[in-house]
């Protein structure tokens, strides 16, 4: 049985509530922003349209069950629903939660407190604050407890029988240790044997046991978002007012997968794309050259590196997101891939090799990756296609990796040509055109 588990995050806000009438006009429901895309530039994939599951109403809670079940279909092991809570214990979009807790729905979960002010602007300042919240005193103690009996559900994700809480701005919380100390402390009092909490790597946030917590959790696009991930060649913007950015996907991938591994747990993260201009027209950001295909070659990685460096209890890779439409982030098939980015979770899941011929055509990413990589990338790169265009069995009786490694006095090129001509003469054109193109 595989045991990575892809979490993707999940988004309520697909039905209408009165505080949304209120601000944003009668009928404001995540659907009404998403309809509000217009492309900035040639090409622009905008507006994003649903496809298999329409412009579903979260009222229904039978929606969340034909989406728990196309989840499952492709190979993930929960959702991990946004919990807005905020001072006094007041809650919001509360309602698709609470229905799926009370359902039969068979599919796991676990919640992340959105625990920043909800503002007008949709970016967790502190203006134009509409639900505000109030941390460092005894209403941030009553949330944990609020959670025991939703913590006691079969379905709740847990670790060694710790419930997972993530918290999105463990910055925000006043005196953390301390405070996480009492939720643990309560969580034990309630039966629990702790609790297992996660840290959003917001801008600022990395070590999570500087706030007491147990593990870190990436969450691109935040902290892949800089200038050194920008295009080079530079986008045409037809939107006199756009004064967003403008990332290259294959720099982010290309950043994700150098990434050290740090001293503390950090469960890897992905974003499949990301566009947030249909809710900031003028200043959003966007990544270009996303596809299913580079999706699913990143994914594969965390999988991998998941599996090396974490125990089977474990194994968690963080999708953003199953559903954020106006982000431009969501498994969820639409108009444009339809199914794709969900076959591509399955298939990097169960980890279906990656068939590099499918890349090398492409003869942009060629020159992106020959200008972009160093003599021992490639090493790595002509390693991985062969794996890819031979079967298992034939890799693992001969062991090529371990074989490679071991001499290293030899140059792979002619190690490969002396002991496996076959693949040499697959290999041979796209190392030449690699070289002239470096």
């Amino acid at each position: 049985m595989n045991k990575i588990k892809p979490i993707a995050f999940y988004l309520p806000q697909f039905h209408r509530v009165k505080e949304n009438d209120e601000w944003w006009g009668k009928g404001f429901t995540e659907w009404t922003n998403v309809a509000k895309g217009k492309p900035n530039f040639s090409d622009h994939y905008q507006p994003h349209v649903p496809a298999d599951l329409g412009f579903y109403d979260l009222d229904n809670v039978e929606n969340m069950r034909d989406q728990a079940e196309l989840a499952r279909q492709h190979g993930l092991h929960g959702f991990c629903f946004y919990y807005y809570r905020f001072k006094d214990g007041r809650r919001i979009l509360e309602k698709p939660l609470d229905q799926f807790v009370t359902s039969d729905i068979d599919f796991p979960f676990c919640y992340c407190w959105a625990n920043e002010n909800w503002t007008r602007t949709w970016d967790g300042l502190d203006k134009e604050v509409l639900l505000e919240q109030d941390h460092g005193g005894q209403d941030d103690i009553d949330f944990v407890s609020e959670l025991f009996p939703v913590f006691k559900d079969q379905r709740y994700i847990k670790v060694d029988g710790k419930p997972m809480l993530l918290v999105y701005r463990a910055d925000l919380l006043v005196n953390a240790k301390e405070l996480t100390a009492k939720w643990r402390q309560l969580a034990k009092e309630a039966g629990f044997p702790d609790l297992h909490l996660c840290a959003v790597q917001f801008y600022g946030i990395d070590d999570p046991s500087v706030y007491g917590f147990d593990a870190a959790v990436e969450f691109p696009p935040h902290k892949f978002i800089g200038p050194e991930n920008r295009p080079d060649k530079p986008v045409t913007i037809s939107n006199p007012s756009f004064s967003g950015g403008i990332v290259d996907y294959r720099k982010v991938l290309s950043q994700a997968v150098h990434k050290t591994v740090p001293a503390y747990d950090c469960y890897r993260g992905i974003v499949p794309s990301w566009d947030n201009t249909a809710r900031r027209q003028h200043t959003g950001h966007i990544l270009i050259n996303s596809s299913p295909g580079l999706y699913q070659f990143w994914l594969s990685y965390l999988v991998e590196y998941t599996r090396k460096y974490f125990s089977e209890e474990q194994q968690f890779v963080f999708i953003n997101a199953w559903n954020e439409w106006a982000e431009g982030a969501h498994l969820e098939p639409d108009l444009k891939y339809g199914l794709a980015y969900l076959e591509a979770t399955l298939a990097a899941v169960n980890e279906k090799k990656i068939n590099f011929a499918d890349y090398i055509v492409n003869d942009d990413l060629l020159r992106f990756l020959a200008n972009n990589i160093s003599s021992e990338d490639l090493d790595k790169i002509t390693k991985a296609i062969s794996i890819s265009n031979y079967s298992t069995d034939e890799v693992q009786s001969h062991g090529i990796l371990q074989e490679l490694h071991n001499f290293r006095n030899m140059r792979v090129r002619d190690y490969i040509r002396l002991n496996y001509p076959k693949m040499y003469t697959f290999l041979l054109p796209f190392y030449k055109l690699i070289r002239k193109l470096r």
